[in-house]
């Protein structure tokens, strides 16, 4: 026997298992990929900067928050529900995306899920938007609240399939080592990965030493997989070690009220409210003399660090990449070549 005769057994074996190997990947891929954005505001009305960059970067789809979902007076209810003040952009794909509240799911799942669905579609009726083929659904839920919200995910979808839509999910770092949700794809939030109620030398918008734990799921997570990465900024404010709140656009530079210590650290100088709607209702934020404020955003080396860490552990998923969120006074924080290497790496 010939040694090419001897080998052809291996050969064939070996490029079966380098198709199946293929396949595999090709399953956890998120199927027609598209460069996205993330629109997370209550009113629709991108400005020239957004609009431009939409263009210069070919972005072909945007995750446009519509509601969200609370419960109030007892019950489920819309809340926030964003204003069209301008059109969908010809040629852009948009997503209804809709986050819910953990407390919502104690709630009767399916009369939730079909006036949950109803409601999307109506939004869109009634501002004579563009046919959509997708709704992703955003829930920081828990071990505990699991069943209830798999449960409201496949009652939302049976209301989806009469459309033809599809349905999607984020999925936050902790939820990666739970049982997938059954959607047809999952956009991972590597964001907010950082403990921001106490000051640290971290940034918790993103840090590569918080996400690195979670990487040894990526791997066996039997969904199909895009991430999500940051272009956002926090102002954190402290008195003494206790967070307060995050600030809301603050001129950290007006020298009459903050000292710039170094890095990201300021200090009041005086005692002053600021007008802003905060998390908890209230309108107004009081920083006092002495308090510190820590402005954090990612560099572009460490969101790109990020990436190339999850693309080893599954090399499908920054086959689509979303950049959350589109705001106008974020957008010059990075190049131009340092977005084409996260939207297109």
């Amino acid at each position: 026997m010939t040694p090419a005769k001897r080998y052809a057994p291996l050969v064939f074996i070996l490029a079966l298992l380098l198709a199946l190997s293929a396949c595999d990947k090709a399953d956890n891929a998120v199927q027609n990929p598209k460069r996205s954005v993330y629109y997370w505001r209550t009113v629709w009305n991108p400005d020239p900067d957004e609009l431009r960059f939409i263009a210069d970067h070919h972005i072909e789809r945007v995750y446009l928050r519509l509601f969200d979902v609370v419960v109030r007076d007892g019950r489920p209810m819309p809340n926030a529900t964003i204003r069209f003040s301008a059109p969908i952009p010809e040629g852009i794909e948009w997503v209804p995306t809709v986050f819910i509240t953990e407390n919502c799911l104690r709630h009767s799942i399916d009369t939730l899920a079909h006036t949950f669905v109803k409601r999307i579609i109506q939004i869109g009726e009634t501002n004579d938007l563009p046919t959509f083929s997708e709704i992703q659904i955003d829930c920081d839920w828990t071990a505990r609240s699991q069943a209830a919200y798999y449960r409201f995910l496949a009652a939302v979808d049976s209301c989806l399939k009469p459309h033809d839509i599809r349905l999607s999910a984020t999925i936050r770092l902790h939820q990666l080592s739970m049982t997938p949700p059954p959607v047809d794809y999952g956009v991972l939030m590597v964001y907010n990965t950082g403990d921001y109620r106490t000051p640290s030398e971290r940034n918790p918008v993103l840090d590569y030493r918080d996400v690195h734990p979670y990487l040894k799921h990526l791997a066996a997570y039997n969904l199909p997989l895009c991430a999500a990465y940051p272009i956002f900024d926090w102002q954190l404010l402290y008195r003494g070690n206790e967070f307060r709140a995050i600030l809301r656009d603050e001129n950290l530079d007006d020298t009459l009220r903050y000292r710039h210590i170094k890095d990201n650290i300021y200090i009041a100088r005086t005692t002053h409210d600021i007008p802003q709607i905060n998390d908890d209702g209230t309108e107004t934020t009081w920083v006092a003399v002495g308090d510190t404020i820590l402005h954090w955003q990612p560099a572009a080396p460490d969101i790109i660090r990020v990436m190339d860490a999850l693309e080893k552990q599954r090399p499908s998923i920054n086959r689509q990449t979303i950049l959350y969120s589109l705001q106008s006074k974020h957008l010059n924080s990075y190049s131009t070549s340092d977005y084409e290497t996260i939207l297109c790496p």
